[in-house]
């Protein structure tokens, strides 16, 4: 039987250069034309309760409803759709450190949002388990 630590999955995390803003929208919102621009990161998500949208913090106007000072650390992809365990094996370690994250998955890949302060951190206890981190 392996241990634990033979199964995880180690990743390859690059940092991306935006700072990020996670905003949200009322459900029946259109999709703003601020959230259109060319951008290094832009996710749009609509779900019955609400319209997500995740990108470059200098595009979402003032007075929106955003969670600011995010940035992306993005699993090197294409990742299989059969893998097991690869946000666990990231999250796991800034859990045990005690950074929040939240979580875009594409196609290809995902990307584990942190916030600004703690991206020094973050590459820390990423690394202390075994990842590469560009930043």
């Amino acid at each position: 039987m392996h241990a634990a630590s033979s199964l995880t999955p180690k990743m390859n995390l690059s940092l991306g250069k935006s700072t990020l803003a996670v905003a949200r929208l009322a459900v029946d919102a259109d999709i703003p034309q601020w959230a259109l621009g060319k951008m290094e990161f832009c996710s749009i998500s609509r779900t019955q309760d609400e319209l997500s949208i995740v990108c470059d913090e200098n595009a979402v106007p003032a007075g929106m409803k955003a969670e600011m000072g995010w940035r992306a650390l993005k699993i090197d992809g294409p990742l299989d759709f059969g893998l097991t365990g690869i946000l666990a094996s990231v999250a796991t370690p800034l859990a045990k450190a005690g950074i929040s994250i939240f979580v875009v998955s594409t196609f290809d890949t995902d990307y584990v949002l942190v916030k600004q302060d703690r991206v020094a951190a973050a590459a820390v206890a990423l690394r202390g388990a075994g990842h590469t981190v560009r930043t």
